[in-house]
């Protein structure tokens, strides 16, 4: 703990605060200057040239950030070893299709601007983790398989098309990659869409389940106030019965009285 009360997890909290938004920014240009060159094959030379500075400075802003937040962390191989997926976003994309891996930030700060319940969150990723993993897997294997000879994914609306059937485990295989690159990105696609399959079943479940509870709880709440009324009309039917009965022993008994006054 610092002098001033702060923890060093706390510093690392205020960091990632700080550069969630700039952060996010990054990844967005990033995913323009890769996107450019390959949406517009004909680019101009400085234009190519701008979206390779655009990609180092997005690469050097990502190292930047975790070497602070490793540099601010308490326990930093604790925190290497908790934080190996973004690592990854800066070591791993020496190729080309890996660097769409910076694009986790988009998601990291997705989640955290979701709603507060669990579920909203999951949505979030599921939607947001959809659209980013069908785009990026369309940009990936158009950028690995145009040109190459035998090559049946060569425009975007192919990339696209190839992607979307792909991530939902479907395969018409009317479109598919030829080259090792691509198939290496369409491994990745379908380990996505397997795994996203799975948070949407499990979504689901739990909806499903959820609601039958909430419908049963109010049920039973139902239930529940009926029976608490049933038993309370009872009683009063009891009070008033065990009434009736003591005014007519009372009457009889009085009706006794009067009897023997009059014999006597």
């Amino acid at each position: 703990m610092t002098p001033n009360g702060v923890t060093a997890e706390d510093r690392v909290v205020r960091w990632e605060a700080a550069t969630e938004w700039p952060l996010m920014i990054v990844a967005l240009a990033f995913l323009v200057g890769y996107a450019w060159p390959i949406l517009q094959p004909g680019l101009s030379h400085p234009a190519k040239a701008l979206c390779h500075v655009v990609d180092l400075a997005a690469w050097l802003a990502f190292l930047l950030d975790y070497c602070a937040r490793l540099g601010l962390a308490r326990r930093r191989w604790h925190y290497w070893s908790r934080h190996l997926a973004d690592l990854a976003v800066i070591a791993l994309p020496i190729l080309r299709p890996l660097r769409l891996l910076r694009l986790i930030m988009l998601l990291k700060a997705l989640n955290r601007g979701a709603t507060a319940t669990l579920r909203g969150r999951i949505a979030v990723y599921v939607a947001g983790g959809t659209v980013l993993l069908i785009l990026c897997g369309a940009l990936a294997i158009l950028d690995a398989e145009r040109g190459h000879p035998g090559a049946n994914i060569t425009n975007f609306g192919d990339a696209l098309w190839w992607a979307t059937v792909t991530i939902s485990t479907v395969g018409y295989g009317d479109r598919f990659p030829v080259t090792g690159e691509g198939r290496a990105v369409a491994i990745g696609l379908m380990l996505g869409g397997i795994a996203l399959l799975g948070v949407v079943t499990a979504s689901i479940a739990s909806w499903l389940i959820d609601s039958v509870r909430a419908a049963e709880t109010s049920a039973q709440a139902a239930t529940r106030a009926d029976i608490a009324e049933l038993s309370q009309r009872i009683e009063d039917l009891h009070t008033l019965l065990a009434r009736i009965v003591d005014d007519r022993q009372a009457g009889v008994a009085s009706g006794a009285r009067t009897s023997r006054g009059g014999e006597g």
